[in-house]
């Protein structure tokens, strides 16, 4: 029993120890101030983007270009069948298979309204042509009604001149009924011709469209143009076009065959960083997929209107970068990390960006003297800030806020004025730039310190 007690009196006494010793350690570890060090060297102004690899050279595999016909009135067709994405496949190998619902049922219509106008032809042709016997047997009459006013006209000339002038007058009647009827028969004849050529003109049209269906059905098994990986398409909203969903004639693209011998990465900058980016800047690329691998590129587009992604409210800018190696694990929508070089310092001094502090417009950083130095700074980039003024290669200087920073001075206040001075042609370069440029303007060097830091002094 006592020997248990004393282990256990051990024990406590063994953790009393050690909370003791871990506290003093905790103190003085909170006592630490990191430092770091002035350098000089190669300074580089990136962008960080994300992208997603495509091809820059596909082929695309469309639906019947029939489809755009007007004569077949198709408005959309659903892709009922589809091959799997990613399949390699060879010229003239199935890939899709479209819906022929809609197809197969106007087909039936239009053999429908081909059997009424050929019924509608055969009637107007009879109708016109027991029409045309009745005038003209209406023609024969009047022309023997015409010889029988002539010859009583003749037999009138011993009457008395009244009875004459009555058979005049009825030879004149005869003609000029004759003259009509002929005059009518000829236009009757010319309706008769246009109504039947305008039924013969409408079935045309039905049988050729009934040719057009029947042709553009034995379309609707979509084959590959050359070869490739199959990829499906995507809709203007992101989406990619599978089974079920529809084409419509004005976008006939279910799947692209990419060429994979050059890539691209497809990506958006903000309005804020588009200003930076030109074509030709040099790109560090990395594959996600793929951490280990590293590749190298360039910008060749930059798109001049901005567009707004789905689901966001920022105005972007595609930007285009074609990679500069070959790589055969390379495949499209993989998503790649995307550093734009945007521009380069040979030796310029730098400091990370945590070291360099504000105070009403001041720049400075603290140093081993006890003293808050001024400090006139450049461009900065993910982690550094140029260094133009106030410090060398090589000094020290505080990464973190120091023990009772209040009790520190300020040193090179002559370079206010310099700061002051800088912030000012800013200011003025961005009100005669308009509103526009002025958002896309690098900011003032007190504001490009981008991270945030608590306790500033």
């Amino acid at each position: 029993m006592k020997k248990r007690t004393l282990i256990i009196s051990i024990s406590l006494a063994a953790v009393v120890v050690a909370i003791i010793i871990y506290s003093a350690v905790s103190g003085k570890e909170k006592e630490v101030v990191l430092e770091t060090e002035v350098q000089k060297s190669l300074f580089e102004i990136s962008v960080m983007v994300t992208g997603e690899l495509q091809a820059l050279n596909v082929t695309e595999i469309q639906g019947p270009s029939e489809l755009r016909s007007r004569s077949l009135r198709i408005r959309n067709v659903k892709i009922q069948e589809l091959i799997t994405e990613g399949s390699v496949v060879d010229s003239g190998d199935w890939v899709a298979t479209l819906d022929r619902s809609e197809a197969d049922n106007q087909l039936k219509d239009i053999m429908d309204e081909i059997e009424r106008l050929e019924s509608v032809y055969l009637r107007a042709r009879l109708d016109t042509t027991i029409e045309l016997r009745s005038l003209r047997d209406n023609l024969i009459n009047l022309r023997f009604a015409v010889e029988e006013a002539k010859i009583t006209l003749e037999q009138s000339k011993y009457e008395p001149p009244a009875t004459i002038r009555q058979a005049e007058i009825n030879l004149e009647k005869a003609e000029r009924a004759y003259a009509q009827t002929q005059m009518n028969y000829k236009l009757k004849v010319q309706e008769s011709k246009a109504n039947v050529r305008e039924v013969q003109i409408n079935l045309d049209r039905a049988k050729r469209r009934q040719v057009d269906m029947l042709a553009v059905l034995k379309k609707f098994d979509i084959t590959a143009p050359s070869p490739g990986m199959v990829i499906y398409q995507r809709d203007w909203d992101g989406t990619k076009r599978t089974a079920g969903t529809e084409i419509n004639p004005w976008d006939l693209t279910i799947a692209t065959l990419p060429d994979m011998s050059t890539m691209i990465s497809k990506t958006y900058v903000n309005e804020i960083d588009i200003s930076k980016i030109k074509s030709g800047q040099e790109v560090r690329i990395g594959v996600d997929a793929f951490p280990e691998r590293k590749y190298t590129g360039a910008v060749f587009e930059v798109a001049n209107i901005g567009e707004q992604l789905p689901n966001t409210d920022a105005k972007v800018f595609e930007v285009r970068i074609e990679l500069n190696e070959k790589d055969t694990i390379l495949r499209p929508s993989m998503t790649t990390s995307n550093q734009i070089v945007t521009k380069v310092y040979d030796e310029v001094l730098y400091l990370p960006l945590e070291a360099v502090r504000t105070n009403d417009s001041i720049t400075f950083v603290y140093t081993h003297n006890k003293e808050r130095q001024v400090v006139v700074v450049g461009e900065s980039n993910e982690n550094s800030i140029i260094i133009e003024q106030g410090l060398e290669e090589g000094d020290m200087v505080y990464l973190s806020t120091p023990k009772e920073p209040e009790l520190f001075t300020f040193t090179g206040t002559e370079l206010i004025d310099v700061i002051k001075q800088r912030e000012e042609e800013e200011l003025k370069a961005m009100q005669n730039s308009g509103p526009r440029d002025s958002a896309k303007r690098r900011p003032s060097n007190v504001n490009q310190l981008r991270r945030p830091r608590q306790n500033r002094n």
